[in-house]
């Protein structure tokens, strides 16, 4: 599965667990463009991962992490946090 796809996924599972339809993004973009993201048609900016994932009620990297899960096919975020905090750590100091 490509990242753009995985994103769109990502999306739309968040909007579902939370039970957020694709209007209720109405004020940061039009229903069309939310389904054009979840299928995978068109790749999100930063400004626009942030917005939505407002609109979600979760964390922007929540999001891409997801995203990078269901890329992976993986479930268990354990391996991916973990690289993320080992190489945050090696950046900030």
């Amino acid at each position: 599965m490509n990242i753009k796809k995985s994103v769109g996924l990502a999306i739309q599972t968040s909007r579902k667990v939370k039970k957020i339809t694709q209007e209720d993004f109405s004020e940061i973009s039009s229903r069309t463009y939310i389904s054009t993201l979840e299928r995978g048609l068109y790749s999100p900016t930063v400004e626009k991962i942030d917005a939505i994932a407002k609109v979600i009620g979760i964390h922007p990297l929540t999001l891409l992490t997801l995203s990078y899960l269901i890329n992976s096919n993986e479930s268990d975020p354990t391996t991916i946090l973990n690289n993320v905090k080992n190489e945050l750590s090696q950046l900030v100091s």
